[in-house]
């Protein structure tokens, strides 16, 4: 049998895994737990083959990081991200983190089984894309990688000056790119846009 640990703070979906997983023929579920901060603590516990991680924990804690420092520490055992947040930078961050698979809870692709039967073969299963929102006028799909670096800093609340710094861009092209979103968007102004951003979960911070 398949050792499986899921991480997951919602009760819904927690219950679902622990039931698919269940009913499954190869996977035998060992911990259910809420907090990934504790999840490199239950690898010590028993052999885990593979690991469910949710984003957003209990208590703030990222799986994400929590998967970078398991996978840093315990290369064998495999990780798939599972969030039905469609933040932007949830792909690359969990593949610069060693992340072997990623599932999306909404998604219409594969199911978590067989993405996790694909993952224990050696594959890395990783959707195309992030799910496309809808922000005003515009399709998120529609935003630059740049524009979408851009809009992250503003959500933070940072002003036109510290964005440019933090993106080594000049501060005109700062503001052309928070004006391009604009009247791709049909906001009427940056305040606007960026809670918009944050409400519909295309930019999260602290995660």
């Amino acid at each position: 049998m398949i050792n499986v640990m899921v991480v997951e703070d919602q009760a819904m979906p927690r219950k679902l895994f622990e039931i698919w997983i269940g009913a499954s023929k190869r996977y035998r579920l060992l911990y259910s737990i809420e907090n990934a901060a504790l999840a490199e603590v239950y690898c010590l516990r028993q052999p885990i083959d593979i690991i469910l991680m949710d984003v957003c924990t209990a208590l703030g804690e990222s799986g994400l990081t929590a998967a970078a420092e398991i996978k840093r520490k315990y290369p064998r055992i495999k990780i798939i991200i599972v969030t039905s947040m469609p933040e932007y930078s949830y792909l690359q961050r969990a593949r610069q983190a060693g992340v072997d698979s990623f599932w999306y809870k909404d998604s219409d692709g594969p199911s978590i089984i067989e993405v996790m039967d694909r993952t224990m073969a050696g594959e890395s299963v990783y959707p195309s894309s992030t799910p496309s929102i809808k922000l005003g006028r515009a399709d998120s799909h529609q935003f630059s990688d740049r524009e979408m670096a851009v809009l992250s800093q503003l959500v933070s609340g940072a002003p036109d000056k510290v964005i440019a710094e933090n993106l080594h861009l000049s501060i005109w092209t700062v503001k052309h790119y928070i004006n391009t979103m604009l009247e791709k968007t049909g906001f009427d102004n940056r305040t606007e846009l960026a809670v918009a951003a944050r409400d519909a979960g295309l930019v999260i911070r602290g995660y």
